[in-house]
């Protein structure tokens, strides 16, 4: 790390190191991302050559598969088409006829050979020693019965297998293989057969007979060794490389020259889902580099069609990948050495051609450190005659100017010193009696903030108490004197009475409110030992009647043990008004108030009131315990009862809390000593009044 910073500051501060950057940079910036490129492409490359071959060796395989079917189909026509075996047909001389299919079959290794009349129906074969046998129906068979002779790859299953007694030969235990798609099966069981149809027919095109030979492709090691041999003969691929073939029956390697090891062959393994989605399943050809049973191979794949043009195995033709890859690994080491020996010779070429213009510059970077410590020092003479030797003499000339300047600019230095001195002297005297004048001017405005809510919240609870109570008394007095005075004439006008009274009654209890947030310590009353859990139940008797128009319950859990001394009607104000808040927050359906109680550190309790309601925002909740502000709409409430009951708790030492989260309710906690600390009225006084003063400053 320390050299690496050694190195960076030499780049920053020395132009040696700077031209030599800017000499090499492109040479080691553009001849990197040029072997990148190489090898990139040279890879690509080679590797799309290995896949062009690859496709074509696969091409070739197909065109001999072509061709070994089309000659099993010639061997059968040149046996039919044969003066003797048509004379000893005519004959019907079927043992003749069974020793010349005997030569046949032996002669091309045909898996079974039958003798069928125009109809499909075999000939007695007990001739050739064989016993009846009978034939598998397929639409190459319907076609040779109408004259046409075809050859192609047919599935046969077990039962038809068995009655050849080709059953046994098949069967072929499956290899659990990596990467093969999952399945059940554990044996493969049926035969892919080359089926070849040749039928004979006379001068008049009337079908004779038909010749149906099959060669068996499950194990028929034979087959899949000429086609490799035609395909990867001597010379084809590089040393150490070999070429496979193999014939799949759907997914599984039913005859394959692909190794496990020495001398065994990879019989009953499967080919990988991906190769079997895209050949058989969607029949395309699929041409890659695979991992082929236990090493990676250059491989194509394409599907197999039957004669009636179904999907049922695979043709696979490829090679070993390692050697070519090891090749094209020697060959990208080689361009590297190359690489690297070229960037060599050519940063060394580029820094001795960059000495020439080092010397000026460092006798002009040693002059100009020189003069930058207060030295007297000159280049001289120097006998460079480009653009740097001029800049260089230059240099001394100005340097004999900036040592007389120097002389100048010192006295006029004097100068403006002493004038800056007197200046900032004056500028500190100015800044210092402004800063004492902004913090009385801060400390005014707080006064007047805090003067201005006080008189207010004064002089409302003043206008409150006589403006309102009186006329309310009168109210109800003139109501009594006519209620006396009119007697049972008010019964047609007596609900409308009823409520006017109630609405007086809830104009003095507005009233009473805020006379109890000015001056609580008026409305004080006695301490009582008091169980939490029963003014909780006295408390719900008072609001079950709350919302009757909307569906809701409470939910309770008392376990509070202790006793709290508090006024028993100042805490069942505050749990009025809390339960009254919840219940009217509800939803119009499933509403539930949650009301519980507990020990609070064996020295107090605490009461929660939760609901599900429509909740706060985070503003509402910060404003929920100042006077006067209310989250319901216009005439449902004051803003007072959370002021009031928060005034009420914290005169007995407690506190309340709340929690909400907008459209999922709201949580109030109170805690309650159970030997409360009475906060003098004054102290408790001065706290609201902070606290409206800090609302107030912070809206402003």
């Amino acid at each position: 790390m320390i050299g690496l910073t050694n190195i960076a500051n030499k780049i920053r501060h020395t132009v040696r190191y700077k031209v030599l950057v800017l000499v090499l940079f492109p040479i080691l910036l553009v001849m990197p991302i040029a072997l990148m490129l190489a090898i990139y492409w040279g890879a690509n490359f080679s590797y799309e050559q290995l896949y062009i071959k690859v496709n074509t060796d696969l091409s070739v395989s197909h065109d001999v598969f072509e061709r070994i079917k089309r000659d099993y189909l010639n061997a059968l026509g040149k046996t039919a088409e044969s003066f003797a075996f048509r004379t000893e047909l005519s004959r019907g001389n079927t043992k003749s006829l069974g020793q010349q299919i005997a030569l046949l079959q032996q002669e091309y290794a045909f898996s079974y050979i039958h003798l069928t009349d125009q109809h499909g129906n075999p000939i007695d074969q007990q001739d050739r020693g064989e016993k009846h046998v009978e034939i598998r129906p397929s639409s190459a068979l319907e076609n040779a019965k109408k004259g046409l002779a075809s050859s192609g790859v047919e599935i046969f299953t077990a039962s038809d297998l068995a009655r050849e007694n080709l059953a046994d030969s098949v069967r072929l235990p499956l290899i659990d293989t990596p990467r093969a798609r999952p399945t059940d099966k554990t044996v493969e069981d049926r035969g892919m057969m080359i089926r070849a149809l040749y039928p004979i027919v006379d001068s008049e095109g009337r079908v004779l007979a038909i010749l149906d030979g099959g060669v068996l492709l499950n194990g028929n090691h034979t087959f899949v060794d000429v086609i490799r041999d035609l395909v990867y003969g001597p010379g084809s691929l590089i040393s150490g490389s070999i070429g496979t073939v193999t014939v799949f029956l759907d997914d599984v390697r039913i005859t394959t020259n692909v190794p496990v090891k020495s001398g065994e062959r990879a019989l009953g393994t499967r080919v990988s889902n991906e190769v079997r989605t895209n050949v058989l399943d969607q029949g395309n050809t699929w041409i890659n580099r695979a991992f082929v049973v236990n090493d990676w191979y250059i491989s194509s794949y394409e599907p197999i069609l039957d004669v009636d043009g179904n999907r049922v195995g695979m043709l696979y033709a490829g090679y070993l990948e390692a050697p070519f890859r090891q090749s094209l690994i020697n060959a990208l080491i080689v361009l590297v050495l190359m690489f690297f020996a070229l960037m060599g010779l050519t940063a060394l070429v580029a820094v001795l051609g960059a000495k020439t213009i080092f010397k000026p510059i460092e006798l002009m970077s040693s002059v100009v450190h020189a003069t930058g410590e207060g030295e007297e020092k000159r280049i001289g003479k120097i006998e460079s005659k480009d653009e740097l030797g001029s800049l260089a003499r230059e240099l001394d000339v100005m340097l004999d100017l900036l040592s007389e300047r120097k002389v100048l600019i010192e006295n006029w230095g004097h100068e403006m010193e002493e004038k800056v001195e007197e200046r900032t002297s004056e500028l500190k005297l100015k800044n210092k009696e402004l800063t004492n004048t902004i913090r009385v001017l801060r400390k005014t405005r707080q006064q007047l903030v805090i003067a201005e809510k006080l008189a207010a919240l004064g002089a409302l609870t003043a206008g409150v108490a006589h403006e309102i109570n009186n006329p309310t008394a009168v109210m109800l007095g003139n109501l009594d004197v006519i209620t006396a005075e009119l007697g049972s004439k008010l019964e047609p006008v007596q609900d409308e009475i009823d409520l006017v009274v109630k609405q007086i009654y809830r104009i003095k209890d507005i009233t009473n409110n805020l006379l109890q947030y000015a001056r609580p310590d008026a409305y004080a009353g006695y301490l009582n030992e008091t169980d939490p859990n029963e003014m909780i139940d006295e408390t719900l008797k008072l609001v079950h009647h709350l919302r009757s128009q909307i569906t809701y319950k409470f939910d309770l859990s008392l376990e509070s043990t202790l006793l709290i001394n508090i006024n028993q009607q100042e805490l069942q104000q505050v749990l009025v008004n809390l339960i009254s808040n919840a219940v009217q927050s509800l939803p119009e359906q499933n509403g539930c108030v949650t009301i519980q109680s507990r020990d609070y550190q064996d020295k107090g309790i605490q009461i929660i009131v939760r609901d599900n309601g429509h909740g706060m925002d985070e503003d509402s909740v910060s404003k929920v315990f100042n006077p006067f502000f209310t989250t319901k709409t216009q005439g449902e409430g004051t803003g007072l009862g959370l002021s009031i009951s928060y005034g009420l708790v914290r005169r007995y030492g407690g506190n309340i809390e709340v929690s909400s989260v907008l459209g999922a309710g709201t949580e109030f906690t109170v805690t309650l000593l159970c030997d409360p600390i009475m906060v003098e009225d004054e102290e408790m006084i001065q706290e609201q009044l902070e606290e409206i003063e800090a609302n107030a400053i912070e809206a402003e």
